[in-house]
């Protein structure tokens, strides 16, 4: 009898003490008493001290940080018929702590494959172009549809990346010919340009120096002294049609019968 005030302090002590509970800022508490929702004697569902009846509620703890969950590679066969691997990154975190433990019962392994379905879904029904030049839209699009999905268990899906697009190998050989003939055409192209605005010039050049003759005699000057700036062995002097033209016409009516 002396001992049993004692020993019932010390059981006391150990009840307080299987029921103290202390949860950091970014953890909350999802509490069930008799099976049914509560919340705690003292603290509610945290952060802090949270304290519940011992054998008697049982606590979960969850964490409201923000998940980075890598999305396995997945097979896709996209719209044109081409085959990819695909993998990508999810960013999501609980919001309701409540919900994501009543109404899934893994929401980490469910959001998981949610985003793998939901990837193939996706990336299927685009084009192969698409999913290498389109990225942000692919992204959000993904984001939106796997967040209305993780709604109804407290899950925000914050963010989704699409990481890497493994192509074959005959795939990446025909988009590199692909590009390689792009790159010549713009070539081609702003090559036929340039002579065109060359001629265009040209054109305009000619406009103005037949409208001064003096302009001509200045620019033969101006050739003369460029070849003779170049230190050749042999300068050539070019001599305008005019000057000899009527010695042609001379010429032609000797040769006439």
């Amino acid at each position: 009898m002396l001992f049993s005030p004692f020993a019932l302090l010390i059981l006391l002590v150990i009840l307080i003490l299987m029921g103290f509970n202390v949860l950091r800022e970014y953890e909350r508490a999802v509490i069930f008493r008799w099976g049914r929702l509560a919340r705690g004697l003292v603290g509610g569902n945290g952060p802090g001290v949270v304290i519940i009846i011992p054998f008697i509620d049982k606590l979960v703890r969850v964490s409201l940080r923000t998940v980075a969950m890598d999305v396995p590679p997945q097979d896709v066969i996209t719209k044109d018929n081409v085959s990819v691997k695909v993998n990508a990154v999810i960013y999501f975190r609980v919001v309701d702590q409540e919900r994501a433990i009543i109404q899934v019962e893994d929401y980490l392994y469910a959001t998981s494959m949610m985003s793998q379905t939901t990837l193939r879904s996706v990336l299927g029904q685009s084009q192969l172009d698409d999913l290498l030049s389109k990225r942000e839209q692919i992204n959000a699009d993904l984001q939106r549809i796997i967040d209305q999905q993780t709604e109804p268990w407290g899950v925000k899906v914050t963010a989704v990346e699409v990481k890497n697009v493994d192509l074959p190998q005959e795939m990446q050989r025909a988009i590199a010919r692909q590009a390689e003939a792009e790159r010549e055409r713009r070539a081609k192209v702003i090559h036929a340009e340039g002579e065109f605005e060359a001629s265009r010039r040209l054109a305009d050049a000619a406009d103005v120096i037949s409208r001064n003759p003096a302009a001509l005699q200045l620019r033969y000057l101006q050739t003369l002294v460029e070849i003779a700036a170049e230190k050749n062995s042999t300068t050539i002097f070019p001599i305008p049609i005019d000057t000899i033209a009527p010695f042609l016409a001379n010429w032609s009516k000797k040769a006439e019968p």
